[in-house]
């Protein structure tokens, strides 16, 4: 987790122009919230009580194209208005207009943020059947959303999305000469031997997952917002389907990290990953008969992501967080199980 924070100068300069657009008035306080483990989010409040919520990138060094807040706070308000439950954008700012990085400031939504535990009193089994189904819904609504006509047909290229996505990963971690790791050798090429054509072009959030929204306190059973949009883009809406499912835990299995960080989807009264997709392909009709590759293929993107992070941190210029080569083996456990292949090859001696 970075430790960067605000210093006096910095708050000074945010309280100045939050009060300029008539967002806050006075001093303003801001405190950290969310993992802390990609782009920073802080809750900013004035002495009258006022919140709001600022993004910003996370320290640099960081990787070219990455991290653009102006771009996700474009994506959010261009979904405003459709029925995509999203904070409301109310300003952006270029870097050194506040601070040395650009940001961007949208609406708190107050609701609970849940990874491991449903709180009350919204802990109840009826509750959390209804939660389970708005994520579905949630979903199949981003993916029914017109981004030709909401101006957004520049936000990525759906033609050839699954091999492009799946070579341009793969890149992050192939030695010189293009090979993959040797423990990530068998789930790469049974993904590059099974490429289906994209089931269609929408909208993908690429990290839609229970902790990555917030619940309705006042409408118990919705969603408030979405959160997280800092790697969206236009690709195969199935790729978002098979993440979401990869990130729901299932009783009697190893854990991910993202599954740890959805345990209390364990509870009783969550639907089942299949009764999820069933929900999903009756909302959209779309035809599930590749799922399991779309799955596995998001296990594989996070441990490619994960050991890109862990190479990182070994060299000492990335979060620390990354470190444990455990975590990478856990992502290639699980997408040689959703594969049907055997168990994972363990990593080479000097990874570990």
């Amino acid at each position: 987790m970075s430790d960067w924070d605000w210093s006096s100068a910095d708050l000074e300069r945010l309280g100045s122009f939050l009060e300029a657009r008539g967002i806050t008035r006075g001093p303003v306080t801001t405190r950290r919230i969310g993992d802390g483990h990609s782009n920073l989010t802080y809750l900013v409040e004035d002495d009258a009580g006022t919140r709001v919520v600022v993004r910003r990138p996370p320290p640099p060094p960081t990787p070219p194209g990455a991290h653009d807040m102006l771009r996700e706070a474009r994506l959010i308000d261009g979904l405003a208005d459709t029925a995509v439950p999203v904070a409301r954008l109310l300003a952006t700012a270029e870097a050194d207009e506040v601070i040395d990085v650009h940001l961007y400031v949208m609406s708190f939504a107050s609701g609970p943020v849940v990874t491991t535990e449903m709180p009350a009193p919204l802990d109840t089994p009826a509750t959390r059947r209804s939660v389970g189904e708005s994520l579905v819904d949630t979903l199949a609504d981003l993916h029914a959303v017109d981004w030709r006509g909401l101006g957004l047909g520049d936000m990525g290229r759906p033609e050839g999305f699954n091999e492009r996505h799946l070579k341009r990963m793969g890149r992050l971690v192939a030695d010189d000469a293009g090979a993959p790791p040797p423990h990530f050798a068998v789930i790469d090429s049974w993904l590059a031997e099974r490429v289906p054509a994209e089931s269609g072009a929408s909208i993908v959030h690429n990290d839609f997952r229970l902790g990555n929204v917030v619940l309705s306190a006042d409408h118990p059973g919705t969603i408030e917002a979405v959160l997280d949009w800092e790697l969206a883009t236009l690709g195969d809406p199935l790729f978002d389907l098979g993440y979401f499912l990869s990130s729901v835990p299932e009783p009697g299995t190893p854990f991910t990290p993202t599954e740890e960080l959805g345990t209390a989807m364990l509870e009783e009264g969550w639907p089942t990953r299949a009764e999820l997709a069933e929900r999903y392909a009756a909302r959209t009709g779309a035809d599930l008969t590749d799922l399991s590759w779309y799955t596995a293929l998001a296990l594989w993107k996070l441990a490619v992501l994960y050991e890109y992070g862990r190479r990182r941190a070994v060299r000492g210029v990335g979060d620390p967080y990354y470190a444990d080569q455990a975590l990478v083996q856990s992502f290639l456990d699980a997408a040689h199980h959703v594969a049907g292949l055997p168990a994972a090859p363990p990593s080479p001696p000097e990874d570990r």
